[in-house]
């Protein structure tokens, strides 16, 4: 018998909280046509602010889910995933800002940062933007090409561990030097925004906010399926072995290049695809998203939920961007701070997260599921 989408969400995430998560995830979609069908008096309606903070946290958890299966299955620690959200993000917006057409300040088919510079056309890379298509196989094909090449010569070097964490963090700050060169042909500091159409659609229209909402809960239900799949498989024991002792696992014939790398690129790909989402709900990309410290706050999601377990991801990028679109309104200046001190006080007291707080205080085991 086919087992429903939302059962094995639930056994995707194991625990009995994962089951109301899974639940959750699914009804999202149906939740978001509150903005649409009910009145803007109700108390009951989602007002626009609801559904773009929304859509946002969701992006964030797939990129959180991506994490955790690179570093809470794998062991690899990642400070580098923001480059690869950012460029799925960049892959779409090039196709966004091709759609402004003559509507933008002036009045010509070249972005506007390109007129303002004085380009006289479009870079070749730019070269078939304007399809929707095309920019989605940007958004898949870029992002995990340079994944997959940097992985390749990372871990065939069989660099791991501290080592592997100060190489992705040099990637991307170098990435982001890169796109902050208006030569580059990327917008410079400013990036890409002021974006129009979809598809021809409004993207301030309160169906398509209501569209990317809920293909970004769709997409972050499948990354969910995707990884319990992936984590209980032969694949996946495997893999936690390689974690777990490596050169043992070579000892009795497996090469871990080829487990790591898949995983890893996958990862990359799932950012990606977080970031193509991203845009269009936000309205901007720049380098910002590129910066180190950009890539310590999704492992910081991680570290606060809990690594190695899938509802754990999700929960630390929801709980910590909840306080931080709090703090940075009430309390902009301490935000970092708090940031900092959420980090240590989860390594030094709380290895496994709020997962692992829950399980103990209700009497169960710290398993990663």
């Amino acid at each position: 018998m086919r087992t429903s989408l939302t059962v094995r969400i639930c056994r995707s995430i194991g625990a009995k909280g994962g089951i109301a998560l899974g639940v959750f995830v699914l009804l999202l979609p149906l939740a978001a046509a509150l903005h649409l069908v009910v009145p803007p008096a109700s108390p009951f309606h989602l007002s626009t602010y609801a559904i773009s903070v929304g859509g946002k946290i969701m992006c964030y958890a797939i990129v959180a889910v991506a994490m955790d299966l690179v570093w809470g299955y794998a062991g690899i620690l990642s400070l580098g995933h923001g480059l690869f959200f950012a460029l799925g993000g960049y892959a779409f917006g090039m196709y966004l800002m091709r759609q402004i057409g003559r509507d933008g300040s002036y009045r010509s088919d070249l972005p506007d940062f390109m007129v303002f510079l004085d380009w006289k056309e479009l870079p070749w890379y730019w070269t078939g933007s304007d399809n929707f298509l095309w920019a989605l196989l940007l958004v898949l094909v870029v992002p995990a090409l340079v994944a997959f090449l940097f992985g390749f010569f990372a871990f065939r070097s069989r660099i791991k561990g501290v080592y592997f964490s100060i190489v992705t963090q040099a990637m991307t700050f170098a990435a982001m030097l890169l796109f902050f060169r208006n030569e580059t042909g990327f917008g410079g500091n400013n990036g890409f925004t002021d974006f129009k159409r979809i598809l021809g659609h409004s993207i301030t229209a309160p169906e398509m906010r209501v569209t990317l909402f809920a293909l970004s809960a769709l997409v972050l239900a499948a990354t969910l399926v995707l990884g319990r799949t992936l984590v209980t498989s032969r694949f996946g024991r495997v893999l936690s072995a390689i974690r777990d002792a490596e050169s043992r696992v070579m000892f009795i014939g497996y090469n871990p290049l080829w487990y790591k790398l898949f995983i890893w690129t996958l990862s990359a790909l799932l950012c990606a695809i977080a970031g193509a989402l991203y845009v269009p709900q936000v309205g901007i990309i720049n380098p910002g998203e590129m910066s180190p410290a950009a890539s310590i706050e999704i492992a910081i999601w991680v570290a606060v939920g809990g690594r190695g377990t899938l509802v754990g991801a999700v929960l630390g990028a929801v709980l910590v961007n909840l306080a931080k679109s709090w703090f940075t309104v009430a309390f902009p200046e301490y935000w970092l701070f708090f940031l900092g001190f959420l980090f240590i006080t989860v390594t030094l007291y709380l290895p496994g997260g709020v997962v692992g707080l829950w399980r103990r205080l209700h009497g169960g085991k710290e398993i990663r599921s």
